[in-house]
């Protein structure tokens, strides 16, 4: 099992790298105004978002693997299962944004400076519960 919890670790580091890294990629490319730097952008973006999709699906699928392998329970675990969740929502939610960018349509930098944020606030309280695992 401590093999599996070791790639399970790596793969959400590889994941969060995705999550953090492709919504600042939709800031600049946001404010990129010339043809040759716009193409550069999608290339990036499009990239970024396939190599952190089977980071994401190999995170969660060892993660499960790890759930049924320890037998954990409780509340923390309801509530952990619940922000992973939202996190894989958050993941396909960029890969939207970035679909919506590559066909032109643009959001404001400051969009995508908030949304940029969410995925920190996700992993403080992932952590949290994982290492505190409190009880409510």
């Amino acid at each position: 099992m401590l093999w599996i919890k070791a790639f399970h670790i790596i793969f959400v580091i590889t994941w969060f790298a995705g999550l953090f890294y492709l919504p600042r990629l939709f800031v600049y490319h946001s404010l990129t105004e010339d043809e040759a730097g716009l193409a550069r952008f999608v290339i990036m973006e499009r990239r970024l978002y396939r190599f952190t999709t089977p980071s994401a699906v190999l995170a969660v699928g060892l993660g499960l693997w790890l759930w049924q392998g320890f037998g954990f329970q409780g509340l923390w675990l309801d509530i952990k299962v619940a922000l992973v969740a939202l996190l894989v929502a958050y993941h396909v939610y960029l890969g939207v944004l970035g679909r919506e960018l590559a066909a032109g349509r643009k959001r404001s930098p400051g969009f995508y400076r908030v949304i940029n944020e969410i995925p920190v606030l996700i992993l403080v309280a992932i952590v949290i519960l994982v290492v505190v695992r409190p009880s409510f």
